[in-house]
């Protein structure tokens, strides 16, 4: 099996290294970047499988280098899990619409780190389970080739909010708290983050566009697919 390669975005030397140190326990390979502009050379030399990406970066900042991940073709299912100092929740809500996969603010536990990347991998391998397109007015769903699109044009999505359609669209009809979502989507629950399903659910509905009406809120209760 091919061991998986972590890419850590970090100025601070000792915290690039406490998370290298930390990543390589637990028997993943990592490779390290300090600025911006060199975290962009390094995935593509080294088409790592997840990044750990700090916000505040010298040459370009953490928040731009997840915005062209993002934007190009060949990177922009690339999960990211951005580490930052910046722990007010607007922050975090920035950091999830621009398309990071999680967020873990410092100071921050190995323990938890080492957990929520091993969750986001996780997600990645197993991906959607394979199954027959799903099809709605408006909206095709293919887990086969995933692939979504609206009206007859393909929408880009990242994993998680792939994972998070599909799931919604497979359960059409029935009612899913924020819990159950954090349990199902990303794989283990987030004490204190249920604002996490809030912000991608609005991602995800700014990138289907006119089919957005599928997706309906029930107000502290969670969220419903409508066929």
């Amino acid at each position: 099996m091919k061991q998986q390669t972590v890419l850590v975005v970090e100025d601070e030397e000792d915290i690039l290294e406490l998370v290298a140190y930390n990543l390589e326990q637990a028997g993943l390979r990592t490779v390290k970047a300090r600025d911006g502009e060199e975290a962009m050379a390094v995935v593509f030399k080294e088409r790592p499988d997840l990044v750990v990406l700090d916000i505040m970066l010298p040459k370009m900042d953490g928040k731009e280098v997840c915005r062209r991940i993002r934007q190009n073709e060949q990177t922009r299912d690339l999960p990211v899990i951005m580490l930052t100092a910046l722990a007010e929740e607007v922050d975090r809500i920035v950091g999830f619409e621009l398309g990071a996969d999680d967020y873990l603010p410092k100071p921050f536990s190995p323990k938890e780190l080492v957990l929520r990347v091993r969750a986001v991998l996780r997600r990645r391998e197993q991906g959607v389970e394979a199954r027959e397109p799903l099809r709605f007015p408006g909206l095709l769903i293919d887990p086969e080739a995933f692939r979504v699109e609206v009206e007859g044009k393909e929408v880009s999505l990242t994993a998680t909010e792939f994972k998070l359609l599909h799931h919604l669209a497979s359960n059409a009809g029935k009612i899913q708290s924020r819990e159950v979502l954090l349990d199902r989507v990303w794989g283990y629950a987030y004490e204190g983050y249920a604002r996490t399903v809030d912000t991608h659910v609005r991602r995800l509905r700014q990138k289907l566009g006119p089919a957005r009406q599928h997706i309906e809120t029930l107000r502290g209760v969670g969220y419903r697919f409508r066929g």
